[in-house]
């Protein structure tokens, strides 16, 4: 009797002490781990976007790059042990994703600020973070004439010049339908075997298919071409230290990457609380402040952070918007986005 009274009381005491420790601990905090592109870009939403976030949800956010995070996202959704939370990426890779099993469907009852953005600036599985724009860059100085738009990029006789491409389908096959006359707001589904012929037409002035941001940004700034499909960010850098250096969001392509949540994510409460904080109009209104990229949500522009002047150099401020076509990544990322992409190799070589 002794002995068990003993053992009763140690086991008490035990007990007790357990239950003040874990009274003495505080909870443990939410935490993520978000993937990006790295860079400067992940650089400028870190600070822009990613500590205030963190602040506001008494969150920690651990990070890592990856500049294409799909090869990532499949081998980490058949080993059924994600490590990822959070993930920015173009969209079609979350729609690709979400149609595989391997992306989150997102849960608008739980994410406001997703719910009152643009239906067009989500899918199912995503929401839009940062926009950016394939735009027709040019060298002012060794143009006499400068083109506005696509039709005019493939007006070889009327706007003479060396001309570059990027090596890729996507923004360069609805850049070969704008300048054939296809309307903006009627790109799509994409008239695949016209977009080909198009460029079909234009192949032989291509002087350079460019495969990187860099490249593209070297062409333009050592003139080695007059004329040049480019991203704005890399076009405005060049601009800075070449005013020879212009482009137009005129005919340009809005693109943008998106957030969303990988399938059993470790950490699914967290980071549906953290994409709702990431595209809150006043975390965004941040990002233009760091880097020229514009925000994915159009109410940052109501904030006041954004002053009208840096709105016009922003890709997604309404004026800029409303000039160009806002690209499908849901119709590339279906079957016959990716039969367009198949035939892409084909016909650069």
């Amino acid at each position: 009797m002794k002995t068990l009274s003993v053992a009763a009381a140690v086991g008490s005491v035990i007990s007790l002490l357990s239950l003040a420790v874990a009274c003495a601990t505080p909870a443990m905090a939410d935490e993520i781990t978000f993937v990006s592109q790295g860079g400067s870009y992940q650089e400028a939403q870190t600070k822009a976007i990613l500590d205030p976030a963190a602040k506001n949800l008494k969150m920690t956010i651990k990070q890592d790059s990856a500049p294409d995070a799909w090869p990532m996202v499949k081998a980490q959704g058949e080993a059924k042990k994600p490590v990822w939370d959070v993930i920015d990426t173009p969209p079609s890779n979350c729609v690709r994703g979400g149609n595989e099993g391997l992306i989150e469907a997102l849960d608008l009852s739980k994410m406001p600020n997703v719910q009152s953005m643009p239906a067009a600036y989500r899918t199912p599985y995503s929401v839009a973070y940062e926009f950016y724009s394939s735009v027709i860059g040019y060298n002012k100085k060794s143009l006499k004439k400068i083109p506005q738009t696509w039709a005019e990029f493939w007006d070889v006789k009327n706007f003479p010049g060396t001309r570059a491409l990027r090596n890729d389908p996507m923004s360069t096959l609805e850049a070969a339908l704008l300048s054939d006359g296809v309307p903006r707001d009627k790109l799509y589904p994409l008239d695949v075997d016209r977009a080909y012929k198009r460029l079909e037409q234009i192949k032989p002035n291509i002087a350079v298919w460019w495969t990187s941001g860099g490249q593209s940004a070297q062409l333009l700034a050592d003139g080695e071409v007059d004329m040049l499909m480019i991203w704005n960010g890399r076009a405005s850098a060049v601009q800075k230290s070449n005013p020879d250096v212009a482009f137009t969001y005129n005919d340009g392509l809005l693109q943008n990457t998106q957030l969303c949540i990988l399938k059993n994510a470790p950490n699914y409460a967290a980071a549906v609380k953290f994409v709702n904080e990431a595209v809150s109009p006043e975390l965004q209104a941040n990002l233009p402040l760091y880097i020229d990229y514009g925000p994915g949500n159009p109410a940052a522009f109501g904030t006041g952070k954004i002053t009208a002047e840096r709105a016009k150099e922003l890709p997604s401020s309404p004026d800029n918007a409303a000039k160009q076509a806002l690209m499908s990544e849901e119709w590339w990322a279906s079957a016959a986005g990716i039969a367009a992409k198949d035939r892409w190799l084909k016909f650069v070589q």
